[in-house]
């Protein structure tokens, strides 16, 4: 136990004298770390941050924050060397690895309905272009003016197709890096639709439209529902208040007149 904790501040010391390289310990080491990272990491970040964040940079920061809080607190411990000392570290780090993880995760469920119909409203965009250009065409115009959460995902799309994989893969991979609602479908149905000739394409983009326009009803349906709902809330907490208040009026009145 003793040589663990040894260990522990030796390199603590190396890394706070510079002796060892921070980034550098962290780079080499990455492929282990890669494992903590979660899978829906990169799109809760773009979720929230949109295309000027770097998913890299941020999950480094948090191996960073977690390591040096580990380090801090095995300092603080260095005059009780205890199993219990060492595992409440180890759980602090952890603690302060997967805050910000759970923060994005609590900002994609507050905003889950506004981050959802982003896409159909953007494939309905998409649908306009692909009228006159070829899928991937359409995919590489489109990005300029698609919300900034997908930018990133579209353009390693757009270069995977353009480094000649015609398979349905790059749009898989869309689709799993941003699992918002019926992104699965959406991307087989777009990829079918760069399948065949002009007569098929006609065919497949109707197919096409309606499906993003029934994706865009429903979007609608639920954001008005959400609206009632919130407007029922509000009058039965307005009706809540006016009843305890009349109450408390009412009894004030009987203890007065008691009085």
């Amino acid at each position: 136990m003793e040589i663990v904790f040894v260990a522990v501040i030796i390199l603590f010391v190396l890394i706070y004298n510079r002796t060892i390289d921070k980034n550098k310990f962290i780079n080499d080491n990455k492929k282990y770390f890669e494992i903590l990272r979660e899978d829906d990491y990169d799109f809760l970040v773009y979720a929230k941050y949109g295309d000027t964040a770097s998913p890299n940079v941020l999950f480094q920061k948090r191996i960073t924050y977690a390591i040096a809080v580990f380090f801090i607190f095995m300092f603080i411990f260095i005059d009780d060397v205890s199993l219990i000392n060492i595992i409440l570290a180890f759980l602090i780090a952890v603690f302060i690895f997967k805050m910000p993880y759970m923060q994005l995760k609590k900002y994609y469920k507050a905003h889950l309905h506004q981050i959802d119909i982003m896409l159909p409203y953007y494939l309905k965009s998409l649908e306009i272009l692909i009228q006159h250009y070829t899928v991937p065409v359409a995919i590489g115009k489109s990005i300029n003016d698609a919300p900034d959460i997908f930018k990133p995902g579209l353009r390693e799309m757009i270069e995977k197709i353009n480094s000649g994989d015609s398979s349905i893969n790059p749009y898989m991979d869309f689709a799993n890096t941003y699992p918002v609602r019926d992104s699965m479908r959406m991307m087989r149905l777009l990829y079918r639709l760069g399948l065949g000739g002009q007569e098929k394409k006609q065919e497949r983009l109707l197919m096409f439209s309606r499906t993003v326009s029934n994706l865009q009803a429903k979007a609608r349906d639920t954001k008005y529902k959400e609206r009632l709902d919130h407007m029922g809330n509000q009058t039965m907490i307005m009706l809540v208040v006016t009843g305890v208040s009349v109450m408390l009026v009412i009894l004030g009145s009987m203890m007065t007149m008691l009085g």
